[in-house]
């Protein structure tokens, strides 16, 4: 009897490999590698730049069991199944995989899919290859400069400015241009104008007809047949008084049919733009829903269901496969009327668009939002219904509207009214109808008919300086400029967030004082890779080399010379902000010494002069002032003196005045903010568990300490992904610093993870 053969298959995620696994036949087994298991080791530079830029790959420490678990498998499979994701970055997984398990050519073969569904899974089975090494190679490129710049400027930046700074190829381009929008906005200087609005109505000598007479507004426009410009209210008067006098005569009256396409289906950076407008989602969320929902949710009895296509594309393309089904729900469930002969075709008019790829778009679109609802997380939905809804409208007929241009003479002055009537909804039965400015439905209007003034409304405006960035924008500004790619949108925001260069309020972005600065010097001394155009050079040279028209090492040197003597130049001539510091008229409390301004990473600070006998430090204001603690009239109960309000990353809470002598703190209610109560007992002593806070984050510690020292992560509320094993996901800390997730049945269950798998229905806005 022949030996059944063993055919293993690599994924990224547990999820995916859930939702793979049950279209696969039982001679096939699915793994997860949990995302990449290589990577440039973090402590040094690791790109050999005098020996053609040779990365030093690691194996990634919290990988190293995992790969030694995948790496005796393959051994025993007879063929190893590479399905990652089609994009560089799942290319580049695939073969770092293939080098850390040291799987030889002819055993190793690559599979791509658009859509996790039993059709696209089987096809692609059926067609496998190799590893695409262009684009493994663009990675690359994108990595190692990326680590070139990072890791030659950052120290430069700790040297002149603060420690912890850092630069980046991409994301500071993107700071640029937010600190370039704050100093428009703040330059900028309002020119006052006035805008004089008529309200009228047909005139009629019938009264009962005048009753019934539809009024309208018309907008001045324009004087003695030039644009009206009004400057002050004066000359705004003068006007109103004369048109107080005048008659109002229609002059001109054109109809016109005008047609609303139906919106493309959605790319990435459409996406978050949309979600970001309407749900009020940041990227990074939105790619982490999106993710969920690509990789598989559990549909009742039919199991993990891969709902969306690939969220990372940038074509509009939309299979024949997917089209037949859309156009059949149309007809049947909104009618005949709504569906265009043909299908609709969406052109792109950016260069780079694979058209290979396809829009991101439901797999089935049977499964309507409320078919499902139960069965997805509020965010899911929300998510889901916004594809779904953009998806199905994309392939529907084009909205009509009526839309009628008057003009009206009144003596000197001219007046236009525009109307617009909705005469078929079309696609907007699904995306909305958007309304226009000022949008009004005109009476019946010819030419030469009399009109009667109802009132004149004049008003005072001032020119606005230039919005600042939102998340949605700023996704618009980096596609139309060509600064990073859609899948990198949601890394480059958060990161400029974390690095403290911008901040965000009410959903704008605003320039830090810190991001201004190091932006200054980097724009003064790397003026070529703090130039727009030449980061979007960059890509288009990435695209290049994924296409296979340019070789990824010429690419390197050609951008590493003159960054090379970019570099040599600054660490002479770029001033440090380090010197003496800034006296200030602070004294500190702690010791009675004065205080002076500092720099950190989060910007300037009142620092005690001192430093480092006595640490004290006070923020400053947006104004450069003490954010001096708000005063309560708690008194301290452990040494009497005044409670203030002060600020930590977890919120508000009240602290003694007198610290550092006293430490004493409590909760805004009043009560003790160091630790909180929790139902878990202590496994080693059997006392209450209880939430602590320290430097690094909360924390579960035994409430007999320190009679019991026992401490534990806290869970993060996502189950283990390993079957049968029912444990929650911690955070836990490596020796060096870093940050992963692992079981809580540890050692029973070895399970790790740098990232919480992206089935978390836990995913919260971070802002």
């Amino acid at each position: 009897m022949a030996k059944a053969k063993k055919n293993m298959v690599i994924v990224e995620s547990p999820a995916k490999a859930k939702t793979i696994g049950k279209f696969l036949g039982p001679s096939f087994f699915v793994r997860s590698s949990m995302g990449h298991v290589r990577d440039l080791p973090e402590r040094k530079l690791s790109v050999d730049v005098e020996n053609n830029f040779t990365p030093e790959y690691k194996i990634i420490p919290s990988r190293k069991k995992l790969v030694s678990e995948l790496l005796s498998e393959s051994k025993k499979s007879d063929t190893v199944y590479l399905a990652s994701d089609l994009d560089r970055e799942g290319e580049a997984i695939a073969w770092h995989l293939l080098q850390a398990l040291e799987v030889p050519e002819e055993k190793a073969k690559r599979v791509t899919f658009n859509e996790i569904t039993k059709d696209a899974i089987l096809e692609a089975f059926k067609h496998p290859g190799p590893v695409n090494m262009a684009k493994v190679n663009a990675q690359q490129t994108r990595r190692i400069l990326d680590r070139l710049v990072g890791y030659k400027i950052s120290p430069l930046l700790w040297k002149k400015i603060t420690k912890g700074l850092s630069a980046g190829r991409v994301q500071s381009v993107a700071v640029r241009l937010i600190v370039e929008r704050e100093k428009e906005i703040k330059g900028f200087k309002p020119q006052e104008y006035w805008k004089i609005t008529a309200e009228l109505k047909t005139a009629t000598e019938d009264t009962e007809k005048a009753k019934d007479a539809k009024t309208f507004n018309a907008i001045l426009q324009k004087f003695n047949n030039e644009n009206a410009e009004i400057k002050n209210e004066q000359q705004t008067k003068d006007i109103v008084q004369e048109l107080q006098r005048s008659e109002y005569i229609v002059a001109d009256v054109k109809k016109q049919t005008k047609r609303n396409n139906a919106p493309p289906p959605f790319t990435t950076s459409l996406l978050q733009q949309q979600a970001s407008t309407r749900l009020h989602f940041s990227a990074k969320k939105t790619m982490l829903i999106a993710q969920q929902l690509y990789e598989g949710i559990a549909i009742g009895t039919e199991g993990m269901v891969g709902l969306i296509t690939y969220m990372r594309t940038d074509s509009f393309r939309i299979s024949e496969q997917a089209l037949t089904p859309c156009r059949k729900l149309i007809a049947d469930k909104y009618g005949g009327n709504y569906l265009p002969e043909r299908p609709n075709v969406h052109a792109s008019d950016k260069k780079g668009t694979q058209g290979a790829h396809e829009a991101i778009r439901p797999t089935a679109v049977e499964y309507t939002p409320e078919s499902i609802k139960n069965f997805l997380t509020k965010d899911q939905y929300r998510l889901y219904e916004l594809i779904w809804n953009r998806f199905v409208a994309s392939q529907m007929k084009p909205a009509v509207y009526a839309v009628t241009d008057v003009e009206i003479i009144s003596g000197r002055y001219t007046f236009k009214a525009r109307g617009r009537e909705l005469l078929f909804d079309g696609h907007t039965l699904i995306s909305g109808h958007e309304m226009e400015k000022d949008e009004q439905i005109l009476p019946p209007l010819i030419k030469d008919q009399k009109l009667e003034l109802i009132e004149l409304l004049p008003s005072q405006h001032f020119t606005q300086p230039p919005q600042r960035f939102t998340e949605a924008s700023l996704v618009k500004t980096l596609e139309k400029m060509g600064i990073g790619r859609p899948s990198t949108y949601a890394a480059i925001i958060s990161t400029i967030q974390d690095r403290g260069y911008v901040k965000q309020e009410k959903r704008a972005f605003y320039a830090t004082e810190l991001g201004t600065l190091v932006t200054e010097k980097l724009v003064e001394h790397f003026p070529k890779i703090m130039d727009v155009k030449f980061t979007s050079h960059m890509e288009d040279e990435l695209d290049k080399i994924e296409d296979e028209k340019i070789e990824w090492l010429g690419v390197l040197k050609e951008f590493y010379e003159p960054f090379k003597n970019d570099l040599e130049k600054a660490m002479g001539e770029m001033k440090s902000v380090k010197g003496t510091p800034a006296e200030s008229n602070q004294i500190c409390t702690v010791c009675g010494q004065s205080m002076v301004i500092r720099w950190g990473k989060h910007g300037k600070f009142l620092g005690c002069s001192a430093f480092p006998q006595c640490k004290n430090t006070l923020p400053l204001d947006e104004k450069g002032e003490p954010a001096l603690p708000e005063t309560t009239d708690q008194k301290c109960e452990k040494c009497g003196s005044a409670m203030v309000v002060k600020t930590s990353r977890h919120g508000k809470f009240l602290a003694c005045s007198a610290y550092p002598n006293c430490k004493n703190t409590k909760s805004l209610t009043g009560e003790t903010s160091k630790t909180e109560p929790t139902n878990e007992k202590c496994e080693k002593c059997g006392s209450p568990m209880v939430i602590r806070f320290s430097k690094k984050g909360r924390f579960l510690g035994c409430s007999a300490y320190p009679k019991c020292r026992n401490i534990k992560s806290l869970p993060t509320g996502v189950k283990c992904p390993k079957e049968n094993c029912g444990g929650d996901l911690i955070q836990r800390r490596s020796k060096k610093g870093g940050i992963f997730f692992g079981c809580s049945k540890y050692p029973e269950c070895d399970y790790i993870t740098n990232e919480l798998p992206s089935t978390t229905n836990t995913i919260e806005e971070t802002n």
